[in-house]
């Protein structure tokens, strides 16, 4: 059976209900689409059916057609106006640019003669090089805006013809002092660094956090699985509980790990002198680098270590390593040489 033999509202109930086959095929072309849906509302003379009958039509029409609901009822409402149906679909190229690949080349090589002035400097030189010396070609750009001017320096065609690059501008870091630290022979000034255990397939391993104390050498060892502040807070806390004396001073590197107001908030409520390297100083926390290499590295290698064993590994610092680095291990420093004492017997005569 096919639609052209679905004649009652009846029929059309029965076939959106599923109780009757029906084989149909609708045109892919969108005049002849409007023209079968006009042929079906007037041979079911819609506009002359009730409420109901209508929406069962709609129903057909819509499954039919594969029109969606708002786009039916627009073209019924073109019925019911017109009595016919009819496309009316205009196909515009879009807006007309303005500002050509021309003018855009002109705007970069005024931009490269001038060094890349700001966006009202470049504007008047537009006007001038069009009003005041009569160069027609910068008719166009004598009237941009400052903001549109910007918009053609982002531009693909402008990058194309003209690609800048700014080094990073440093910023100076308030935090911290920036010297080498001073213990004058009395424990409690701690350099600290941070090791990295490796990636793996752009996946990053656990980090240490190694301190080390100038005058007593010990050493604290914690693992961390990423160096913010959620993960180094607490470690930084547990680390400076695990000396048995009073911390005085912390020297860390210009990492931002350590460089933060997190830190310093931490360092100043505890009353701890923060200090940190000095630029062309590598000696200033040479300490903590040689413990990393002698300690760190030699105990745990260079190979890659999930972040999700760093609990495991803290764990274990505390319970064995720390213990015996501090205890156990033999530790060589320097100490004062011994003045010797004074003789008090008479000095022997010089043979003649």
């Amino acid at each position: 059976m096919k639609t052209e033999e679905l004649t009652t509202i009846e029929h059309l109930s029965n076939f959106l209900e599923g109780t009757q086959a029906v084989a149909f095929t609708i045109s892919s072309d969108k005049d002849k689409r409007y023209r079968w849906l006009q042929k079906e509302l007037v041979r079911f003379d819609y506009l002359s059916l009730n409420k109901p009958d209508k929406g069962i039509v709609i129903r057909y029409l819509l499954k039919v057609s594969g029109y969606s609901r708002q786009q039916l009822t627009r073209l019924i409402a073109q019925y019911r106006k017109t009595g016919r149906l009819s496309r009316q679909q205009r196909t515009t190229a879009g807006f007309k640019r303005r500002y050509t690949d021309r003018d855009i080349r002109l705007l970069a090589e005024m931009d490269e003669r001038h060094d890349t002035p700001c966006g009202h400097a470049i504007k008047k030189l537009c006007e001038r090089a069009y009003q005041v010396f009569g160069q027609s070609d910068y008719e166009t750009l004598a009237g941009i805006s400052v903001s549109h001017l910007y918009n053609l320096r982002q531009s693909n065609a402008y990058q194309r013809q003209r690609r800048t690059f700014e080094k990073t501008r440093p910023k100076s870091s308030t935090i911290g002092e920036r010297r080498k630290p001073c213990s004058n022979g009395q424990p409690g000034y701690i350099r600290i660094d941070t090791v990295h255990q490796g990636d793996l397939d752009k996946q990053k391993g656990v980090y240490h956090i190694n301190a080390v104390d100038e005058v007593t050498q010990f050493e604290v060892v914690c693992c961390v699985e990423r160096i913010s502040e959620r993960y180094l807070i607490p470690a930084l806390e547990q680390l400076l509980e695990t000396f048995p004396f009073m911390v005085q001073g912390f020297h860390s590197d210009n990492g931002s790990e350590y460089i933060n107001r997190k830190v310093a908030k931490l360092l100043e409520k505890l009353r701890i002198e923060f200090t940190k390297s000095r630029p062309r100083h590598s000696n200033d926390n040479a300490l903590a680098e040689s413990k990393n290499g002698a300690v760190v590295r030699k105990l745990f290698g260079y190979e890659h270590i999930p972040q999700r064993w760093a609990p495991q590994i803290n764990a274990f610092n505390h319970e064995y390593l720390n213990p015996y680095l501090n205890y156990h291990r033999p530790v060589f420093f320097q100490q004062q040489p011994r003045m010797p004492r004074a003789s008090s017997a008479r000095p022997m005569p010089t043979p003649i």
